[in-house]
């Protein structure tokens, strides 16, 4: 059994709500959701947050979802990772903690108190997040992993396998491509470390479309010797039939 992210209970919501006032008048910032003035995310906008697990299956892979990639998750996500919003974070945590927590309940990966703890069992049955690699133009356009640094709030007791993935050329920009495009953009892009060999690995990314980028990692998992056990994303987009 899985544990989720706890909200703040009433009697510490007051004090929650003060500091996050005083903050404000410190550093004044306006909702990466709706850009409402002094809150990063707003209360409205964290409830649009709330994790609604959705499961999809692209190329044979069980791909773990916390939100639709639309409306306030939609936003957040864009102020996040391309308007410098680091500050949302922390508020997409949770969705994040919540699809690791979807995906791994069946395969042990560990994510708080009461789940099955990956470390507990030998090396061929521990699951290991792995990351999707960024770009380097999207590196040094942010200066940061957006999906890394999620995890790194998301409180999993599992540590991801850290540059497990890399990329062996540069490919474009996702965004606007076609479904064959993205494929073929992403095809023998990505190879795995040999430390990946005999492990079960849990592929990690922030959002899913076609899922062209999760099946070019598992090929390269199963390349190296490894074993995919599934995949979580903080958000999935919508399928439009």
């Amino acid at each position: 059994m899985t544990s989720t992210p706890a909200a703040p209970s009433p009697a510490r919501r007051p004090v929650r709500d003060a500091l996050l006032d005083a903050a404000a008048v410190l550093l004044p910032v306006r909702c990466a959701g709706c850009s409402v003035p002094d809150r990063s995310v707003c209360t409205a906008c964290e409830r649009s947050l709330a994790p609604h697990l959705r499961t999809r299956t692209v190329a044979g892979i069980s791909v773990s979802s916390a939100l639709e990639y639309d409306g306030v998750p939609r936003a957040v996500l864009l102020a996040y990772k391309d308007a410098g919003r680091v500050d949302a974070a922390s508020a997409l945590a949770g969705a994040l903690r919540a699809a690791i927590a979807g995906a791994g309940a069946g395969v042990g990966v560990g994510v708080g108190e009461g789940a099955e703890v990956g470390a507990r069992a030998g090396r061929g049955d521990r699951v290991v997040p792995v990351l999707i690699p960024s770009t380097r133009a999207a590196w040094r356009r942010r200066g940061y992993h957006p999906t890394g640094m999620v995890l790194s709030r998301s409180r999993i007791l599992d540590p991801p396998l850290w540059r497990a993935l890399r990329l062996t050329r540069q490919t474009a920009d996702q965004a606007g491509l076609s479904s064959s495009d993205r494929e073929r953009n992403r095809e023998g892009s990505i190879v795995a470390s040999d430390r990946l060999a005999g492990r079960r690995c849990l592929i990690v990314d922030d959002i899913v479309t076609t899922g062209a980028t999760l099946v070019e990692a598992a090929r390269a998992i199963a390349a190296a010797g490894g074993v995919v056990a599934g995949a979580a994303t903080i958000a999935q987009t919508p399928r439009h039939r």
